[in-house]
């Protein structure tokens, strides 16, 4: 087991760090995780772990957190970590649905993320919440920049079948960042 070693002034400017930027960095999760609190959860836990045992190297806390959630979804995704998952029938849907109700669409887009693979959300997450460019996106998760415009269009057209309510409410490519924001 690891032994990590700080001084009281370190533990606080973590707890502070914690406080202050969680709600944030818990958003950037549940997106991760497709909609899913729980793996959320699991998800930012693991990354304020793994930061707070390099606390002190950490130039940028964050921007360092926010990495290790991008590659710790993208490791659990290729590692084959699951979560027992129970189905459930889809609520009906509306005979007019109301395009302008912000947290319906919030709701649709989550859903449409659930349905991606942990690569395709982070990448989705990291260019259209963050707006990242695609250089640094390549740079967050260890890729090239064909992989993230090649993933990136092959998830946007993946949600255009999988998530066809998504057509109804506009482009997937315009409605994503405002959704989600």
């Amino acid at each position: 087991m690891l032994e990590v070693v700080v001084d009281h002034d370190d533990e606080r400017a973590f707890r502070d760090f914690v406080s202050a930027r969680s709600p944030a960095l818990m958003r950037v999760a549940y997106l991760l995780a497709g909609g899913d609190q729980h793996g959320a959860e699991d998800l930012l836990q693991s990354a304020l772990a793994k930061t707070f045992t390099r606390w002190r190297s950490v130039d940028s806390p964050e921007a360092y957190v926010r990495q290790v959630m991008y590659r710790q979804q993208v490791s659990w995704w290729r590692l084959g970590w699951r979560r027992n998952e129970t189905a459930v029938a889809e609520p009906p849907e509306r005979v007019h649905p109301d395009a302008t109700d912000a947290a319906e669409l919030k709701i649709v887009i989550r859903r449409a993320l659930a349905r991606l693979t942990a690569r395709q959300r982070a990448v989705l997450v990291l260019r259209y919440l963050e707006d990242l460019p695609e250089a640094d996106v390549a740079a967050e998760l260890g890729c090239s920049v064909g992989t993230v415009r090649s993933t990136a269009h092959r998830a946007l057209a993946r949600l255009r079948v999988l998530a066809p309510e998504l057509m109804a409410m506009g482009d997937p490519y315009t409605i994503f960042g405002e959704a989600t924001a």
